[in-house]
């Protein structure tokens, strides 16, 4: 007996969409995690080195920059295949959430630190002078003056990371990193199955404005 379109969506939702939501989100819950505490180290060293920063050194800054530059121009998915050697040698395969996770923190951690590097150097430099002149020694100006002055950009800069890397999950599911993308692609589009097709859209839409409404308010 045939089923009706209400039980497909049941059946699928249950077989294939629930298990895929919750592998995206492990895998950008992940990816956030190790890029956001990365990013955050390259950030205060850019910031630190940088032209504009606390203690100026060109040649630190730019070993530093030049990797973040490289790998901010690859596309996602050029660079899941491009490190692929390194992907199977730390994780032991290029195939699965684990293989994802880490050509995805590191894209997110070049992602995270250029923009926070951005945000760290708009603070207002009368107030680094000012703790300067108190004393301040230049890690108590990172974390006290320019981290806590950035605040409400650094939550910006992490919503925006995070809903442009669950888009990434699902390009990552094109070379087998499983989760919606790999749903929407194999059981939907290559299958002719518009209900998994759209339920997978339905669901990362849903992912991505509840992360904007917790991100922006």
């Amino acid at each position: 007996m045939e089923r009706t379109f209400f039980e497909q969506c049941l059946f699928y939702g249950n077989k294939l969409v629930l298990p895929s939501i919750v592998a995206t989100i492990r895998m950008v819950f992940a990816t956030m995690i190790i890029s956001t505490i990365c990013g955050f180290i390259i950030a205060i060293l850019l910031t630190m080195y940088g032209p504009n920063g606390l203690k100026y050194n060109k040649i630190f800054y730019k070993f530093i920059s030049l990797p973040v530059n490289i790998i901010r121009s690859f596309p996602i998915l050029i660079l899941i295949v491009a490190i692929s050697p390194l992907t199977r040698l730390i994780v032991g395969t290029t195939i699965g959430e684990k293989a994802v996770v880490l050509p995805l923190s590191i894209a997110a951690t070049a992602f995270i630190s250029r923009l926070l590097e951005s945000a760290f150097i708009k603070v207002d430099k009368q107030l680094i002078e000012a703790a300067r002149s108190f004393g301040a020694s230049d890690m108590q100006i990172i974390f006290r003056i320019i981290i806590k002055e950035s605040v409400p950009a650094i939550i910006s800069i992490l919503t925006i990371t995070t809903v442009t890397y669950i888009a990434a999950t699902t390009i990552a599911g094109a070379v087998g990193g499983g989760g919606l993308g790999a749903i929407s692609l194999t059981y939907g589009y290559q299958s002719f199955n518009n209900i998994v097709l759209y339920m997978a859209v339905a669901a990362l839409f849903i992912m991505v404005n509840l992360v904007q409404l917790i991100g922006w308010n």
